[in-house]
């Protein structure tokens, strides 16, 4: 794989930057390839309480790379079908894998997110976007529909007819629509630096009860009434009374950061 991805590390935050700047970030193979195992490898790490995630250059991410689409390009043989990660395929998997990672992914969003790109931004937990970026659910341009799971995630967040009306039409929009449709969370004139900020605040907090709750709410949607009140309970009962959780009430009250063990399930 080329290099696409640079992973810088502050403290306890990992930023992630898409690193193909001279393509606004376009996806090929190398990009999907090397996204998918960026994700798994902090997934491993301990260390890391919270990810950023941004795009190198003038954008976030323009979308599927139009050498894609030419007769010669493997991707075009590789079956959608298949499940190859889990409930995913790999295109889909480049977004699940930030819904997945056990710890807080905050977005930090400029100059376009266009199909793909789109998608990307909407696996992470939080978006902070500029208000002139350029956003646009592209897909219907190239007559193919949306399908790097961003049905899935859109449908929790953003009116099923504005999802609709941009599918169809593949109208460009801007940050400031953006947040106000609920595809992101804060319009920002500095989004990276505002998005680290957000990781570095999530980061000194326990790991524990970020982790468990990123889990709950990720499970939630899917889940009965029963079923969901009943996980509540499982994943408190897993932390509660537990190291991290003591530190959080004994920093709280002597007024201190917490300093706070490294936790996976």
């Amino acid at each position: 794989m080329e290099h696409r991805i640079t992973v810088s590390r502050h403290g306890h935050v990992a930023e992630v930057m898409l690193d193909r700047p001279d393509k606004m970030n376009a996806l090929d193979m190398d990009m999907f390839l090397t996204i998918i195992e960026t994700g798994k490898q902090l997934a491993a790490d301990a260390s890391v309480r919270a990810v950023v995630l941004h795009g190198a250059g003038r954008g976030f991410c323009a979308g599927m790379d139009l050498a894609n689409f030419t007769p010669e390009s493997p991707m075009l043989d590789i079956s959608l079908v298949d499940r190859t990660y889990g409930v995913a395929n790999m295109w889909q998997q480049a977004v699940w894998t930030w819904r997945e990672l056990p710890v807080p992914v905050v977005a930090a969003i400029h100059g376009v997110a266009y199909g793909g790109g789109l998608q990307i931004m909407l696996g992470a937990d939080i978006k902070y976007i500029h208000p002139d970026t350029k956003l646009s659910i592209m897909e219907m341009k190239w007559g193919i529909i949306p399908d790097m799971a961003g049905t899935q995630l859109m449908r929790h967040s953003v009116r099923d007819d504005i999802i609709r009306e941009l599918t169809y039409t593949h109208r460009v929009f801007s940050g400031k629509e953006a947040v106000d449709y609920g595809f992101g969370t804060h319009v920002s004139d500095n989004p990276l630096e505002d998005a680290l900020a957000l990781a570095q605040e999530i980061a000194s907090k326990s790991p524990s009860a970020i982790v468990k709750a990123k889990k709950v709410f990720n499970e939630a949607p899917y889940t009965s009434l029963a079923d969901g009140l009943m996980l509540e309970s499982v994943e408190q009962d897993q932390i509660i009374r537990k190291p991290n959780q003591m530190e959080a009430v004994f920093a709280g009250l002597q007024k201190r950061d917490g300093n706070f063990e490294d936790y996976r399930d």
